[in-house]
Parts: structure tokens; sequence; C-alpha cells
């Protein structure tokens, strides 16, 4: 019995009486001071009223209240590990009083990403005394429930990667805010929204010299106004801006999509981009597929799935934007789904949810097109992780090219003044693909002047179109070109032969971009165009899968020309024996016309002629310069 009684007696001291504390023994003068603070936190003045706090605290250390407002005060600050320092101070001396601010002192810690220790004492309010409140039961619950998510998903993935975001400078950022970030694809320019004495929203833009940004200047021309130019998206070749316009005379809703076009004087005055796009709702956070042919933007237009929704309206024939369709259940929910990214690999959507499992508000995630699906679903949506995602708001993304570097716009610590845009390095597990890019010009190959035409990238193990580009009106083109597959590469313009290339990057990773200046030849007796994407096994002359959609455009090509004839001509390098070369390259050449044959174009339009190694056109000591020479052409000889 002695030693039972000692034993409780040594628990009683390790451990603090249940409603040990009285509010009504507190020193007066502390009891004052609380007050002051409390008017002062009603007025907003959260600092001062923190200040007198302290000041509570040091006339009496016995003062619970002081240390459980002073900590809820730091948490609304953001000084969360300041705050969970005080919730403990008042646990230990009442741990029954104080039982209900578990809530905040777990959200506290999950601010610090010590996601264990929240959810340790989220159980704990849960078990010893849940809310009565059913609000606050149902908050307790939700908070529970992201928690085991961050416990899980670190589990999975490994402890929270080493996040620098790092200031632009004051090159980028001023005393205003500066937010909404976006990149050229050569990240030599960025352009963004920049809040002009707190009232009025311009774009800026500034360019890249020699590794450093100069001083940022309003976009030129008559897309900034007097009044605000909100949400926005640059096209990855720099020729067209959409944003947000709110309240503007001609609106459809009280927020519209518009669109502005880069002129020779500058950037043209917005327009509304129509009542197929926007609708009597709110329209706004709108991005640009890398070829411009899609719209991404958010919604709260009636028939969705929830608040905001994520829609998609694709570029017709003739310039008209479809009928916006909603991207579905498998990404938008019962709330809110905003700030679509579509990145420059066009397969790698981000966006931002209230609603699917993440760390407490919105929260960033990705998801990727399901490739080989004519209905374009998508996949299952990714949370980006702790600590890019926290349990504050999470805003949009802005991702290079590379894949690798993202941008945002933040009120840290070292702002310049309100939010200040920032860059950081995405982990490894969470980057879309890298992507490169194919810049250029298509031309009169006689006359050098630009033809307006369409370049089509098509994925050679597939034989699927991948992305079709329309150069501008001098011809001009920007094409992006994801690593990881094998593409074909083609140019057409009515009246001109086409041209092939092909981009071979399924097994490669160049660091650089491509320049293609393409000169088109007009169809006339003898022009000729090498068929870059005609393959065949080493010293075979079966066609491999990968030529149908480069056969495919010859056939276009003689079909929209019916009177024009052509000869299939074969060249080999100079390996193996002259005759056998000769050989090789005319079975070659007959097995493209056999295939034409095949698909009913007439055989006296065709012909074929080998002319084995006796026409190079590079030397054969190279693999580059033997590879140049095995090639297939095709030869106008009639029309």
């Amino acid at each position: 019995m002695k030693y039972v009684l000692l034993a409780m007696i040594f628990i009683s001291l390790m451990q603090p009486a249940f409603s040990q504390y009285d509010p009504g023994k507190i020193d007066k003068k502390a009891v004052a001071l609380y007050n002051q603070a409390m008017q002062r936190a009603e007025d907003g003045n959260l600092t001062n009223a923190t200040g007198l706090l302290l000041q509570s605290i040091a006339i009496d250390k016995n003062y619970v209240d002081a240390y459980l407002s002073v900590a809820s005060l730091y948490g609304k600050l953001r000084n969360y590990r300041t705050s969970t320092e005080y919730f403990e101070k008042a646990f230990a001396l009442d741990s029954n009083y104080t039982i209900e601010y578990k809530l905040p002192y777990s959200i506290n810690e999950a601010g610090l990403g010590e996601f264990s220790k929240a959810l340790n004492a989220i159980n704990e309010l849960l078990q010893r005394k849940p809310p009565k409140n059913s609000t606050s039961l149902r908050n307790a619950e939700t908070r529970k429930k992201s928690y085991e998510f961050a416990v899980e998903f670190e589990k999975k993935n490994g402890a929270a990667y080493a996040f620098a975001p790092k200031n632009l400078g004051k090159e980028i950022n001023s005393s205003e805010s500066e937010y909404f970030p976006c990149l050229s694809i050569d990240g030599k320019e960025i352009v963004f929204t920049r809040k002009l004495g707190n009232v009025n929203e311009d774009f800026f833009h500034s360019r890249k010299d020699s590794g450093a940004w100069e001083k940022p200047a309003p976009m030129e021309g008559n897309v900034n106004t007097d009044q605000n130019e909100g949400a926005f998206n640059i096209s990855q070749d720099g020729q067209w801006l959409v944003f947000t316009g709110c309240l503007r005379a001609g609106g459809f809703g009280g927020c519209d999509l518009y669109i502005s076009y880069l002129t020779p004087q500058g950037w043209s005055e917005a327009k509304n981009m129509g009542s197929q796009v926007n609708s009597d709702q709110w329209e706004s956070q709108p991005c640009l597929s890398p070829d411009k042919k899609d719209l991404y933007f958010a919604s709260r237009r009636f028939g969705g799935y929830g608040g905001s929704d994520i829609y998609i309206s694709h570029l017709q024939t003739g310039g008209n934007w479809s009928e916006p369709v909603n991207l579905g259940p498998g990404i938008n929910t019962a709330g809110d789904e905003q700030c679509p990214f579509i990145h420059a690999d066009n397969q790698t959507l981000y966006f931002t949810s209230n609603t699917w499992q993440g760390y407490g508000d919105d929260d960033i995630f990705y998801t990727k097109k399901n490739t080989g699906d004519p209905d374009t679903s998508w996949t299952t949506p990714v949370n980006l992780g702790y600590p890019i995602n926290t349990i504050d708001k999470e805003g949009t993304l802005y991702i290079a090219a590379d894949g690798k570097t993202a941008y945002y716009a933040s009120d840290k610590s070292d702002s310049k003044g309100g939010l200040d845009i920032y860059s950081f390095d995405l982990p490894e597990k969470i980057r879309p693909n890298k992507t490169l890019w194919v810049k250029g010009k298509v031309f009169d190959g006689k006359t050098s002047k630009g033809l307006p035409s369409q370049v089509e990238l098509t994925d050679l193990a597939t034989q699927k179109s991948f992305s079709k580009v329309q150069t501008d009106e001098e011809g001009n083109f920007l094409i992006t070109l994801p690593l990881g597959r094998d593409y074909a590469f083609n140019v057409n313009h009515k009246g001109y032969l086409f041209y092939s290339d092909h981009f071979l990057l399924a097994n490669s990773s160049p660091d650089s971009t491509y320049q293609k200046n393409i000169a088109l030849q007009p169809i006339e007796v003898n022009a000729s165009v090498v068929l870059n994407n005609i393959f065949f096994d080493t010293n075979k002359f079966g066609l491999k899968g990968a030529s149908t959609s480069e056969l495919d455009k010859v056939i276009q090509l003689l079909n929209e020309n019916p009177t024009v004839r052509i000869q299939i001509e074969g060249h080999t390098d100079n390996a193996g024996t002259p005759a056998d070369n000769l050989t090789l390259s005319n079975n070659r050449a007959k097995a493209v016309v056999a295939y034409l044959v095949s698909k009913k174009i007439a055989a006296q339009r065709l012909s074929f002629k080998g002319f084995g190694e006796t026409q190079p056109v590079a030397e054969n000591k190279t693999e580059v310069g033997r590879a140049k020479n095995r090639r297939t052409e095709l030869k106008v000889v009639g029309q």
C-alpha cells in the first residue's frame, strides 16, 4: 500500500492537475492589459495586441488565457513556431482547460510541416473532448484527414525536399505587388501583373540581358487601360495575350476573357472572346496550350460540378473558339478547381483545388493526358506535396519549358513590398516533360517571301498527330518538342511540295533548341524534296511502320494535285559494293511506289529509280554524313 501511495504522488508531480487554472486569481494589472490587447486585436492591430499580451504574461506567468491568445495571434501572423511554443506553455499549466485549443495548435504544427505532431494533437482532442459544435467537429475531422494524408504522403515520398524560393530581385519586384508571372519559351522575357497604387492592375514585361533582368516596362500598345487587366497568360510564341477583365462595357458576365495580339505597333486593343467562351457568370484565369489550339480557363457557369470548374475551348478553322467543354469529374469536384496551367509539353496540366485531398486550403495538383485516348481523358490528379503545398491557400505556378524551374508570387519576409515573384526548382517526381522547341520561318524557296503554312508533329511510334501549329502571316512559327518521343515534322502550303524532317528524341536529351528556316519548293517540273520520314531496316527494302504518316502526306499531295506526276528516287551511302547499293536503292524506291499504288494512286503517275551511292549530298566519312546520303527523294517529273 505504501508503494502504491508513493507511486500516485510521483505521478501527480509529473503531470499537471486537471482544472488547476483559476482565471479569478490572475493579477488585475495583467487582466487589464489582456483586455486592451483584445480590443487592439479586434481593431486589426495584431502586432500591438501581441505586445500587450506578452506584457500581461510578464506580470502573471500563470495567465493561461493570455498564453492561448498570444499563441493564436502568432498563428494569424503565420509565426507558427512561436505560436506552438506559447500553446505548449498553456497546455503545461492546465491540460484540461486548454484541451479545445488542440485544434488551433495542430494547425500551427502543420504550418511548420510537423504533421505527425498535428495528427497526435487532433487525435487527443477527438478522443478526450470532441467539439460539441457540429461545425467545429467537422473542422476537426477535416483537419485530421489532411494530417493523415500528409503523414502518409511523407511515408511514400520521403521527407520534404529543400524548398528554397529565390526572390527575382529589385530588377523585377518593387514596393508594389507583382504576381501572375509568365515567361517566353526561351526564358528570356518575363511578363507579369503589377498593381499600381494598390488599385490599377497593368501588364509589365522585362527581358534578360547577359543573365540579368532589365528594368520592367509597361506592355507596349493598347492592352493596358485605366481598368484592371487581371489573371492572364501569354502564348509560348509571344504573339497572343489572354486575360481577365471585369465589369467592362459589352461584357457578358461579371468577369470575361479577353484577347490581345502583338502587332508592329505593340499590343492591340483587347477584344472580348465572345459568347462562345464567356457566359453570364464568372470566367477567369485563362491559359493557352503551346500550339494555341486550346484555351483552358476557370468558370462558375451553370452546369458544372461545383463552384469553380476548369473548362477547355478549342480553336476552330476560321479563328472562332468552340463551345467550352468541362474537363469532367476526373478533375472537377463539388468544390473549387482553379488556376489551370498547361505546360509547354502540352501534356501536363497543373491546377488548384480545395476539395481533392490535400493539406488544408487550396493545394496545387497536376494531371497528365492519357496518351492515345481520343477523348483526351486525364490521369488522377496528384498533389504536389509539402512544402510547395501548405496549410495556406496556394496560387498558380508557372513552370518553364525546362520542366525544372517554377515561378510564383508570395509575400515572404524578403518581399520588396506586397507580393513579389519568386522562382524555385521543382522536385524530380513532379516535373513535366522537359521541352525543347523548333523556331523558324517558312518561305518560298525562289522568292524568299514568307508563307503562312501548317506545321505538324506526328508521333512516329503511334503515327498519331501530336501537334499542329499555324504560322503567322509572315511564315514564322514556334513548335514545342517534349523529350521522350520520336517525331515526324511536316510543313504544308498549297501549291508547294511539303517539307519533312524528323526529331529522334526518344533516347536523347539535346541541350540546344532548333532553328529551322524552311524553303518550300513550288510544285513545278524538276522540283524535289527529301522524304526524311521514310524508314527502312539496314540493308533491307521493306517499309517500316513509322513511314506511314510521311507516305500519307505524299498521297495527300497527289490527290490535291491530280495532274502531277512524280518519280521516287532512292540513294544510299558508300557502305557495301556499288552494285549492291544500286539494287538496294532501286528496291526501296520501288517499295514506296508500290505502297502508293496500293492506296489507289494511278501507276502511270508514278515512276521510281535507284541511284545507289552515286549522288551523295554529304561526305561518307562520318555517320552523320552517311545518314544524309541514305535518303528517299520525291521529284516532280510532269504536271
